[in-house]
C-alpha cells in the first residue's frame, strides 16, 4: 500500500533579529495562510537562534502569498523570504523543534 503524501509548502527565511522568537514566526507567517511547521534552530553555546528558519505551509496558497510580498519587516529589520530549496531535516513537531539545539 503506497504511503499517503501529506505535502507541506515551505519557505526558508533569513537574516532575523535575534529579538524575534518562534510565536512572533507564526504569528506573522499566519497572515498569509495556515502554519504548519516552524524549525527555528537554536546555538547552543550562545542560546539564542540562529538568524534563520523554516516555514511549512499547509497550502500552496500560503506559501505564494509570502513570496509575493515585496519586503518583509519584523521589528524594523527586513527579513529574507525565500522558496526553501530542500526539505525539513526531520519530521519535527513544533515542541521538537523548540527543544532541539543544533549547531
Amino acid at each position: 500500500m503506497a504511503a499517503t503524501s501529506k505535502k507541506v509548502f515551505e519557505v526558508f527565511v533569513s537574516k532575523i533579529p535575534w529579538t524575534i522568537a518562534m510565536k512572533e514566526m507564526r504569528e506573522y507567517f499566519g497572515q498569509f495562510g495556515q502554519v504548519k511547521k516552524c524549525l527555528l534552530p537554536f546555538d547552543k553555546e550562545t542560546g539564542f537562534h540562529r538568524g534563520f528558519c523554516w516555514i511549512g505551509f499547509t497550502t500552496e496558497d500560503g506559501l505564494n502569498n509570502a513570496l509575493q510580498k515585496d519586503l518583509h519587516t519584523l521589528e524594523g529589520a527586513k527579513i529574507q523570504v525565500q522558496k526553501n530549496r530542500r526539505a525539513f531535516a526531520g519530521a519535527r513537531t513544533n515542541k521538537e523543534s523548540e527543544e532541539s539545539i543544533l549547531v
